[in-house]
C-alpha cells in the first residue's frame, strides 16, 4: 500500500486549534534551537581542517535561513498575540514573539557570524557574485556595518542591549493600544443621526440611570461615530479619548524609544535616528524626505484652504450660526453632511450596495484577473477563531499551487485594532530547488454580521480591504530566491505602493457593476450614483492629506537629533500643519502605533502613494491594455519583491521615470 501525496492546497498551512501555552514556547524553541545549529555551522565553515572553504552556499545561504525559520516561528506562535481570543494564548505568544524578536537581533551581533561574512567577502567567489546573490551579501554586509562592526566590541555591546530593549518596548506600546478599553455610554437620543444598523450592533450597558449604548474606540464603530452623530460635544468627548489612548502606559515608553534610538545612532556614527533609518529606504536621508512633505503641504495646502471654507460654510448653514468654527473634531462630519446635502451621496445609504460577501466577490475577481491566479476555499481552515477563512492560491494557467491566506475581517475583544497584513510563512527556494509555498493573513475590523443585516461595508471600509489585499498578493506571490527580499520586504517607503494602486479598482464603474448589489433589492449600485461619489470624491481630501502630513512631520521631529524630545510640545508646534488648531490636553502619539515598526518612516505612505497612483496609469485603456499591465504587475513587482530596489522596481513596470501627476490629480490638483 503506498501514501497518497498531500494535497497542500486543500491542507492548511499551520493547525492553530493545537494551540497551547506550552505549544507556543516550545515551538519558538525549537526555532531557536535551530537557528543555533545554523549558525554554529555558518562559523565553523571555512576554518582549516573543518569547514573547507568559504563559500555562499555556507556562509550567506544558511542565514537567510535563518530569517526563514523565525519568521515561519513567528507566523505559527508569535502572531497569537494578536489574534488569539485566550488571554493566556495571547500573553503566552508575546512571550514568544518577543523571544524570536530579541533572538533575531543577536543573531545580527555574533562575532563569529559577521566575521565568517567579512571573510567570505574577501574571496573570488563573492567578488564574482552577480545578481540577486550579489544584492543578498551586500545586504548582510550592510547589516554588519549597522550592528555596530567597526566599532569596539564594548560599543558593539551597547548597541545590542538597545536594539533588544527596543523589542520589547515595541511590543509593550502595540500591545497597550490593542488592550485600552475606552467609551462613551450613551442613551438613544445621544445616537441622532447614526442609522439603526449601526445602533443595533452596539453594546448596551446597564447603569445606575438605566440602559446605555457604548460607542468605543474601535474602528467600526469610532468613525461611523465621528462622521454621522449630531451632536458636537459627543463628538469632541470621543475625538479625545482617542486622542488620549494610552497616554499614562505609553507615553514613558515612546521617551524611553526616542532616547534610545538617538544613542544608537549616536554610537554607530549617524546624526539621528532617521539619518540611520532612512539610509536603507529609497529617499536615502531625511532632508529628502523632509523636503518631499514640505513640497508636498505646499501643494496639497491649496486643496486644504477651499476644503475647510466648504466644510466651515456647511456648519454654518447647518448651525444656522455665521460664526461657528469648524473644529478638528467635526470636521468628518461636515465632510459627509457635504456628500449627503450637495452631492447626495449618503455613506450609510452607498454601505447597503457593499454586503461583505458581494465586496469579497468582487475583490476576488479582479485579483485574480489582473495577475492570472484562481483563489479556492478551504473548507476544514484549522483555524484561531471560528470566524476566520481560508483560502488557497492557484495558478490560473497551470494550475499550480502558490500558498495560502487567511481573513479574519471581524473586531472581537483584545483583538489587533486597526487592517494589516501578517506574513505568516515566507517564500524562498528550497535545497530541492523547489519553492515553498506561501502563507499569509488578513486582520482586519470590519462590521460583524448580525441575525438580522449581514456585514455592510462603507465605500472607505472598500478601499482599505482592497488596499489591505494587495499587501497579501504581494506576500503570497512572491518567487524571490531567498526570504531577505519575499514579498513585502522591500524598501519601507515603497511597500504601500502596490496595495496604494489596487484602491483604485474599488472607483472603476466596470468593477463596481460587476459585484454591487442592495442588501434587500440585489439591484447593483446605480451609474447616477456612483457617478455622484466620484464628484465628492475629493470633498475633504486637502485636510486628509495635511493630517497625514502631519503625522509624517511630527514622526521625523521625533527621530531627528537629540536624544531627550518633549513629544507633547512638539505635537503641539507641528499641529499647525493640519489647519486646525491643536487640541489641549491631549497626547495622540501615545496611541500612535506606527511609531514603532514605522518610527521614521511615516512618511512612506505618501512617498509610495506617488508611484501607488502613477503605476495605475499602466492599467488604463481597455481589456487588453488592462491584462497586458497585470501581468507585467505580477511579474516586476509582486514576484520580484525586494530583489531589486524600489525605484528600480517602479521604473521597470512603468518603463520611465514616475511622476506625480497622477496623485495630484486624484487629490483634486493639477501638477505644477
Amino acid at each position: 500500500m503506498t501514501n497518497r501525496p498531500i494535497d497542500l492546497a486543500s491542507t492548511p498551512p499551520f493547525d492553530f486549534t493545537l494551540a497551547t501555552p506550552e505549544r507556543i514556547r516550545a515551538g519558538a524553541e525549537e526555532a531557536i534551537a535551530r537557528c543555533d545549529a545554523i549558525l554554529d555551522g555558518v562559523a565553523r565553515a571555512g576554518v582549516a581542517g573543518i569547514g573547507g572553504a568559504r563559500t555562499f552556499a555556507n556562509t550567506i545561504a544558511p542565514l537567510d535561513e535563518v530569517g526563514s525559520l523565525l519568521a515561519l516561528a513567528s507566523g505559527e506562535h508569535g502572531f497569537l498575540t494578536y489574534v488569539a481570543a485566550d488571554a493566556t494564548l495571547r500573553d503566552v505568544a508575546l512571550e514568544a514573539e518577543q523571544r524570536l524578536d530579541t533572538y533575531g537581533t543577536t543573531v545580527g551581533f555574533r562575532e563569529d557570524i559577521a566575521a565568517a561574512v567579512r571573510a567570505y567577502a574577501t574571496t573570488e567567489e563573492a567578488r564574482g557574485l552577480d545578481g540577486v546573490d550579489a544584492r543578498l551579501l551586500a545586504h548582510t554586509l550592510r547589516d554588519t556595518r549597522r550592528n555596530g562592526f567597526d566599532l569596539d566590541a564594548e560599543r558593539r555591546g551597547r548597541v545590542q542591549a538597545l536594539k533588544e530593549r527596543l523589542v520589547r518596548l515595541g511590543v509593550e506600546f502595540r500591545r497597550n493600544i490593542d488592550e485600552f478599553e475606552d467609551a462613551l455610554l450613551l442613551p438613544r437620543e445621544g445616537l441622532r443621526g447614526l442609522p439603526e444598523s449601526y445602533i443595533e450592533r452596539l453594546q448596551t450597558v446597564e447603569t445606575p440611570e438605566g440602559p446605555r449604548y457604548r460607542v468605543s474606540l474601535d474602528y467600526p464603530e469610532f468613525y461611523p461615530f465621528l462622521e454621522a452623530a449630531e451632536d458636537e460635544s459627543l463628538r469632541r468627548e470621543l475625538f479625545l479619548k482617542n486622542h488620549n489612548r494610552a497616554a499614562d502606559i505609553n507615553l514613558p515608553l515612546l521617551a524611553e524609544a526616542i532616547e534610545i534610538r538617538h544613542e544608537i545612532a549616536e554610537t554607530l556614527g549617524y546624526a539621528s535616528w532617521d539619518a540611520y533609518v532612512i539610509e536603507t529606504k529609497m529617499a536615502k536621508t531625511p532632508q529628502t524626505a523632509l523636503d518631499f512633505l514640505v513640497d508636498l503641504e505646499r501643494q496639497v495646502r491649496v486643496k486644504a484652504e477651499r476644503d475647510i471654507e466648504e466644510l466651515q460654510a456647511e456648519k454654518r448653514r447647518h448651525l444656522e450660526d455665521p460664526h461657528a468654527r469648524l473644529e478638528i473634531w467635526d470636521w468628518r462630519y461636515y465632510q459627509q453632511r457635504v456628500m449627503r446635502e450637495r452631492y447626495q451621496v449618503d455613506q450609510f445609504a452607498v454601505a447597503e450596495y457593499f454586503p461583505m460577501d458581494a465586496v469579497l466577490d468582487g475583490l476576488f475577481e479582479v485579483y485574480q484577473r489582473l495577475v492570472g491566479v484562481r483563489f479556492v476555499s478551504v473548507a476544514e481552515t484549522l483555524a484561531w477563531h471560528p470566524d476566520v477563512r481560508l483560502y488557497s492560491v492557484m495558478d490560473a494557467s497551470d494550475g499550480r499551487f502558490i500558498g495560502h491566506f487567511y481573513m479574519d475581517l471581524h473586531p472581537r475583544p483584545d483583538k489587533y485594532g486597526h487592517a494589516a497584513a501578517f506574513m505568516l510563512k515566507p517564500g524562498r527556494t528550497l535545497s530541492d530547488r523547489s519553492y515553498a509555498p506561501t502563507a499569509a493573513a488578513i486582520v482586519a475590523n470590519f462590521t460583524k454580521p448580525s441575525a438580522e443585516s449581514p456585514s455592510l461595508l462603507r465605500h472607505s471600509e472598500v478601499e482599505t480591504l482592497f488596499h489591505e489585499f494587495g499587501h497579501i498578493l504581494h506576500q503570497v506571490m512572491t518567487r524571490s530566491p531567498y526570504n531577505r527580499f519575499a514579498g513585502t520586504n522591500v524598501e519601507r517607503d515603497f511597500v504601500e505602493a502596490p496595495s496604494q494602486m489596487l484602491e483604485h479598482w474599488t472607483w472603476e464603474p466596470s468593477v463596481l457593476r460587476g459585484f454591487t448589489r442592495h442588501v434587500t433589492t440585489g439591484e447593483p449600485l446605480p451609474e447616477g450614483l456612483l457617478a455622484q461619489m466620484v464628484a465628492a470624491k475629493n470633498v475633504g481630501s486637502g485636510l486628509h492629506y495635511l493630517r497625514q502630513i502631519f503625522f509624517a512631520r511630527l514622526d521625523l521631529a521625533y527621530h531627528d537629533a537629540g536624544a531627550s524630545k518633549d513629544t507633547d510640545a512638539l505635537a503641539e508646534s507641528l499641529h499647525g500643519i493640519t489647519g486646525f488648531p491643536f487640541p489641549a490636553g491631549t497626547h495622540f502619539q501615545a496611541g500612535f502605533g506606527h511609531l514603532f515598526g514605522y518610527d521614521a518612516g511615516y512618511y512612506g505612505y505618501l512617498w509610495s502613494q506617488v508611484f501607488g497612483d502613477d503605476m495605475y496609469g499602466r492599467f488604463e485603456g481597455g481589456p487588453a491594455i488592462e491584462a497586458a499591465a497585470g501581468l507585467d504587475y505580477r511579474r516586476t513587482i509582486l514576484e520580484a519583491g525586494g530583489t531589486l530596489d524600489g525605484a528600480d522596481l517602479v521604473r521597470g513596470f512603468l518603463g520611465r521615470e514616475p511622476s506625480s501627476a497622477a496623485f495630484l490629480r486624484e487629490i483634486g490638483l493639477s501638477a505644477e
